[in-house]
């Protein structure tokens, strides 16, 4: 029995590698978590940015709501099952009328996780379109090996080392994967995907959220991650603390411990100490 998806859905994640769209919440609701974020902003005087866009469930108990939200939640215990960590948070915004893109990648490069048990849930804070850049997704690429990719480090390319598949992707076979605010996709690590610039005269705001099965392990380095739900018999990496109030020092002090760890595995091999803004 499954919790939140069909049968149907859970078939054709499986088959292709991705599932969308599914309603988790309002969008009300929705916009009130894009309404923290820019509060946030607001306060800071300037967008998001820099390591805060990445585990920032460490930061803020807002996004920590989203990363234990039930339906979320349910749905992916119906793809990976009961026993579930958080790996990482990424917010991708696209600011309006803005050159940022996504190129085609998978998710599996420099993670350092194994096995590829590895799931996304990309919630949309905003309506996301092709005119804003909304996600395309290869189906079945999952299926395939791991590809050789190359490190471009563009500036306006949002992964951390602008990493792009260095051989030819067939985008005709390209699904656009069109959300409105609050509902979410699923992809697996390994699907193969991009996504274009923002032309539109509103921002884009999506949160990816990292989740895994508690027997998934981290290659690279000692990890941390964050049970959200079920058991943990496993080990594998050490527990973050949810936070108790917006950025006091005890998040502020996890999140930099847990990015210390994560910069080091997907920056192996190059000289950065940072996440790109």
């Amino acid at each position: 029995m499954t919790k939140l998806l069909s049968p149907f859905a859970v078939d054709a994640f499986q088959r292709d590698g991705f599932y969308s769209p599914v309603r988790v919440m309002s969008a009300e609701d929705a916009h009130q978590y894009r309404a923290a974020l820019e509060a946030y902003e607001v306060q800071a005087g300037e967008p998001l940015q820099g390591n805060w866009r990445h585990k920032t469930h460490l930061l803020f108990t807002w996004a920590d709501a989203l990363v234990h939200h039930p339906k979320i939640l349910d749905a992916i215990e119906d793809v990976i099952g009961p026993d579930i960590l958080c790996w990482t948070t990424n917010f991708f915004i696209k600011e309006a009328n803005s050159p940022g893109f996504v190129s085609w990648h998978q998710d599996s490069t420099y993670w350092g996780l194994d096995p590829d048990d590895v799931i996304t849930a990309w919630i949309a804070l905003t309506e996301v379109t092709p005119e804003n850049g909304y996600m395309q997704m290869i189906p079945g690429s999952h299926k395939i090996d791991q590809l050789p990719h190359l490190d471009t480090f563009h500036k306006d390319n949002l992964l951390s080392r602008g990493q792009e598949i260095s051989v030819e992707v067939d985008k005709s076979k390209a699904v656009g994967i069109a959300l409105s605010a609050g509902e979410i996709s699923l992809h697996h690590i390994k699907t193969v995907h991009g996504s274009d610039a923002n032309r539109s005269n509103d921002r884009r705001i999506g949160l990816a959220i990292r989740y895994i099965p508690t027997h998934v392990r981290q290659t690279k380095v000692r990890d941390a991650a964050m049970l959200v739900r079920g058991q943990d018999k496993y080990k594998n990496f050490d527990y973050e603390p949810r936070p108790k109030a917006d950025l006091d020092s005890a998040a502020l002090a996890a999140h930099a411990d847990s990015m210390s760890r994560q910069i080091k595995a997907l920056y192996l091999g190059t000289d950065k100490t940072e996440f790109r803004a």
